[in-house]
């Protein structure tokens, strides 16, 4: 049997799944949550930089040759084009390599029930459409019942016999849900929110250079991998572009040394706001005081029990975590931009209790409550169910209208970028890494 479980964020997906797994109670039973998170089970600490700094991992750091133990199934590996990074570090995966990789362990304890959470966030288009075979393959060669909870109810494989829902408490065949579903909203922030946005007071100290950033013959590697090779690149004042690539094109590094989180990208030749990295005396954080940011790796990074409302706060003083007091006035400025996302109730509740598309959402209201001049959005809409995804869309379109707002976002689904995209940068993947 094969069982898709959806609904809004919040709805009940993840307890309803917590409670067939002590129903089932099974040494066959396998369950992996999506959620761009490491955690305990594949490696211990994590910072945020740890990725970029390769010369701090020590010889206990495991790779995934050895976290995956003895392969007897080289087609998975194969399949996932994990061969080739076998001998990686777990830590400096890509997103999308560290869920194949997920998926290859799990699915060599031939389990003959498998819960997948978000499986498909974070793949790009073809490794998503191998994934469905896969899975449709194992189920009727193994017998495996499958339950696929998903966030975005359009990732739903054709094959499913049943639907879930939870927003309506309701199991459905497939046919059944589908011609019942409500359509994608067209618009989800209401007129007096947009407003509002398009309102807001322009800094006093906002850059505006011409060059918001300028990349000259980039080049990045990790030992014999090479991820960037010879890139050029120049992002203009209100330019907003979509970065695309396959998995581990380097399209995460590419930004890291925008946001100087890359120990190399001071020695590289990229400018910044006009001014050159390394050469105009500035600080990481004169850098980051311009920029918002979310992506995989913050993600990851948050695992501290504190307050929503700290989390946004951070975004003020680019930390992870808040080491200095927000106060009322910031507060204030927090609390307003989670009223814009629609998550102002979620203030005072721990950020690691909440779920993962409402994490998703504190996040991105970190990353625009400084108005930042350059904002970087690396798959901002993981784990967002359809509403949460519209509202996010119509945020960003009406935030990139204001004068002096530059964007960069990452997506594998093209139907997610906003429209407001005015020019696109693909990444290949080369062939040694």
């Amino acid at each position: 049997m094969i069982t898709a479980i959806v609904g809004r964020n919040a709805s009940g997906k993840t307890q309803w799944v917590e409670q067939l797994r002590r129903r089932i109670a099974s040494d066959k039973l396998r369950y992996i949550a999506f959620r761009d998170s490491y955690g305990p089970s594949i490696d211990g600490a994590y910072y945020l930089q740890l990725r970029w700094n390769q010369h701090d991992i020590d010889a206990e750091t495991p790779t995934v040759r050895e976290k995956l133990g003895p392969v007897q199934d080289d087609a998975l590996l194969d399949l996932f084009n994990l061969r080739g990074v076998l001998d990686k570090y777990i830590i400096t995966l890509s997103s999308g390599e560290l869920r194949k990789f997920q998926l290859v362990k799990t699915l060599h304890s031939h389990p003959q029930t498998l819960i997948l959470d978000n499986p498909f966030i974070g793949l790009d288009a073809e490794t998503r459409q191998q994934l469905r075979d896969l899975l449709l393959l194992i189920v009727q060669e193994q017998h495996i019942d499958l339950y696929l909870v998903l966030a975005k109810s359009d990732d739903i494989p054709s094959y499913v016999e049943q639907v879930l829902d939870m927003d309506t408490n309701t199991t459905l065949p497939l046919h059944s849900y589908l011609q019942q579903r409500a359509p994608f909203p067209t618009r989800v922030l209401t007129e007096e929110k947009r407003q509002a946005i398009l309102n807001l007071p322009y800094k006093t100290n906002e850059y505006h250079a011409d060059e918001v950033i300028r990349m000259h013959d980039v080049s990045i590697r990790y030992g014999e991998r090479t991820i960037l090779k010879s890139l050029n690149w120049t992002v203009h004042n209100g330019e907003r572009w979509a970065l695309s690539g396959q998995n581990g094109a380097g399209k995460s590094t590419l930004l890291s040394l925008v946001c100087a989180d890359n120990p190399q990208s001071y020695a590289c030749d990229i400018a910044l706001f006009g001014y050159q990295r390394g050469e105009s005396g500035e600080s990481i954080w004169d850098i980051k005081r311009h920029i918002g940011y979310v992506s995989p790796e913050m993600h990851r990074s948050y695992q501290r029990d504190i307050a929503a409302l700290r989390i946004v706060a951070s975004g003020l003083k680019d930390t992870v975590g808040l080491y200095v007091k927000p106060d009322e006035q910031e507060k204030e400025r927090c609390r307003w931009w989670m009223r814009i996302f629609g998550i102002e109730e979620l203030a005072d509740r721990s950020f690691l209790q909440l779920s993962s598309g409402e994490q998703r959402m504190v996040l991105l209201a970190r990353a625009f409550v400084k108005d930042p001049e350059l904002l970087i959005l690396d798959e901002p809409l993981h784990g967002l169910d359809n509403v949460n995804r519209r509202l996010v869309k119509d945020i960003i379109e009406t935030f990139c209208q204001r004068h002096n707002k530059t964007m960069i976002m990452v997506t594998h689904y093209e139907e997610e970028l906003p429209q407001c995209i005015t020019h696109k940068l693909f990444l290949q993947r080369h062939t040694n890494s």
